[in-house]
């Protein structure tokens, strides 16, 4: 059963946000903004020419250093136990390459604070990537901004602080731009630790090698997509057309509010129809989220508690 989430145009969300957020309470784990511009074919596209790069390639745009949260990552984020190796991703800030923080703050935190990597400008079949990428990403950050906006009215008075300040003043955004390979011969799940303030999420694509090059294909299976859990604890497919964005709570928000505003467990779904082996799943998200300095409770900042679900998922390499 799809899921109805609350839905707010564009345009009143740039025009009057602080009128939307009887709208948004409905609903407070996820929603829609719709009548989006379609900025995201050319930046889905090039993901899929990336993930079949040479490996030796990719690789040359991985960064151990941070946990691999900056450039390219296979196979190094561990779910139920094992490595992932059903999705590539990559990573960068899509609003700032180099923060300007202190050397200190750099070298404690390099999943939030390195530079951003890219690949090189001539790299056959990925040209443009990093414009594409930072024209998506950054679109997507700042409607984040704008919500954030039209939900000071219920999250602020948790949080004690405005809660569109954190995310506009902070250094840490990070855009995550997601492979799917084509799924093995079962159905997969796929569970992203997510742990902002707030995640974007743009409609996914799904592409199917073709005579000259990857051809935009429907979703291969109705069980295929994007999964949340709702507060009443079903779990529920949701759908994004095309010229929409989609918006959820993350885990950040969570803990700062005392858990007065849950984070939207989710994952993503694959299932098997006709020709499945053949087709990708593109999708780019945006994790808004507060610097590291910012606590959260009484006992744990935005940044401790960031370690904690690192830790979880990833191996530290850098040591």
């Amino acid at each position: 059963m799809a899921s109805e989430v609350v839905s707010i145009s564009y345009e009143d969300l740039i025009s009057s946000p602080h009128s939307l957020s009887g709208s948004i309470v409905q609903k407070r784990h996820s929603g829609l903004v719709q009548n989006v511009l379609g900025l995201s074919s050319k930046l889905l596209k090039l993901s899929y020419e990336f993930a079949h790069l040479e490996e030796s390639v990719r690789e040359k745009y991985a960064d151990a250093r941070s946990r691999y949260s900056f450039g390219w990552s296979h196979g190094k984020e561990i779910m139920n136990g094992k490595p992932d190796v059903l999705k590539g991703s990559f990573y960068a800030n899509p609003v700032v390459d180099d923060p300007d923080v202190a050397a200190e703050l750099r070298e404690e935190y390099p999943e939030y604070y390195n530079r951003n990597i890219w690949p090189k400008a001539d790299e056959a079949g990925v040209e443009g990537y990093e414009q594409a990428f930072k024209q998506l990403g950054g679109f997507i950050f700042e409607v984040g901004c704008a919500l954030a906006t039209a939900c000071e009215a219920f999250a602020t008075p948790h949080l004690n602080v405005s809660i569109s300040n954190l995310i506009k003043e902070s250094s840490t955004a990070k855009a995550r731009l997601l492979h799917y390979f084509p799924p093995p011969t079962a159905d997969s799940g796929r569970h992203p630790a997510m742990n902002p303030i707030l995640t974007g999420l743009c409609s996914a694509m799904y592409l199917r090698e073709g005579a000259s090059g990857p051809e935009i294909v429907p979703s291969p299976s109705e069980s295929s997509g994007l999964y949340i859990r709702t507060r009443g604890g079903t779990l529920t497919k949701v759908s994004i057309p095309t010229d929409c964005l989609a918006f959820q709570t993350g885990e950040a928000l969570e803990v700062a509010t005392g858990l007065s505003l849950r984070a939207t467990p989710h994952c993503v779904r694959v299932g098997m129809g006709s020709g499945t082996d053949k087709i990708s799943r593109e999708t780019l998200a945006v994790f808004m989220q507060p610097n590291v300095d910012q606590q959260l409770s009484d006992k744990l900042s935005f940044g401790q508690f960031s370690k904690q679900v690192f830790s979880e998922h990833y191996e530290d390499e850098s040591k």
